[in-house]
């Protein structure tokens, strides 16, 4: 019993500590000694303890103390600052703010700001990796890893393919026009063109390129009545590319790639 009365004396000894924060200056953010989402805030040497928002850490980064900045948990150094907040959870959400992976397909992440989750998918090929937190080859990222990553399509041999350029080219998938094989030094790997455009099969063996669907014969209704500037718009301010299920419009559909013939037309940009 005398040592449960030590320890709460020591705790409530630190708590008053933090409560009797002095200020360095009058004004000014400072960190907390020991939470990561909590800081002083500094107003003619006025003391206010503030707390970032679930899921955000605040940056004590800046050697002056003037910038009031949280951020996501993963691009903050907490150190010794060690303790947070209680987690406050919503579907697909683990806190109110977060970039987060999808339990179940390797692929999709979750961004979530204010407890509202946004989806994102990786390219076609691609998978998301939780440590670096960016896309990348599928069987790059180890608990994404496959057997089959490129569905079983296997990569020409060295010499056999025209218009290759050194150990890299590119073929066209059978059965989806958005997405390709790429082969790097006889490594096959799947991959897809941006949202709005379709692999082209170039002039040549192991060429070709992503174009306007319109351009591709065959794949010309790939997207269907997908609300493409809406969703480009949004790439170019997130830099990531999302899906069509996060702004609840249908995907893309998976159709066969036509069979090229020998009286393909040619485009006038090729």
């Amino acid at each position: 019993m005398n040592i449960f009365i030590v320890v709460f004396a020591l705790f409530a000894a630190g708590a008053r500590a933090q409560d009797n924060f002095k200020c360095p200056d009058d004004f000014g953010f400072y960190p907390h000694h020991i939470s990561c989402d909590k800081y002083w805030k500094c107003d003619n040497n006025v003391a206010e303890i503030k707390t970032c928002g679930n899921g955000l850490a605040f940056d004590s980064t800046d050697s002056k103390f003037l910038s009031e900045n949280c951020d996501y948990l993963h691009n903050v150094d907490c150190g010794e600052r060690t303790q947070l907040e209680p987690a406050i959870s919503s579907q697909n959400c683990p806190r109110v703010y977060g970039i987060f992976p999808d339990p179940k397909k390797c692929d999709t992440f979750w961004n979530c700001w204010n407890g509202e989750a946004s989806r994102y998918q990786c390219s076609p090929g691609l998978a998301y990796d939780r440590e670096a937190r960016v896309c990348m080859w599928a069987d790059q990222v180890p608990e994404c890893k496959t057997e089959e990553v490129a569905g079983g399509f296997s990569c020409p041999a060295a010499g056999e393919v025209s218009g290759a350029s050194g150990s890299f080219s590119r073929h066209a998938h059978p059965d989806d026009c958005r997405k390709y094989y790429i082969c790097l030094e006889g490594t096959a790997r799947e991959y897809g063109c941006p949202i709005g455009t379709v692999f082209k099969i170039g002039d040549s063996d192991g060429s070709g390129a992503c174009a306007d669907p319109e351009e591709v014969q065959g794949c010309e209704d790939y997207y269907g009545d997908l609300d493409l500037k809406t969703i480009r718009k949004s790439e170019l301010l997130t830099g990531i590319q999302s899906s069509g299920e996060s702004r609840n419009v249908a995907k893309g559909p998976s159709k066969p790639r036509p069979t090229p013939t020998p009286s393909r037309p040619t485009s006038s940009q090729e």
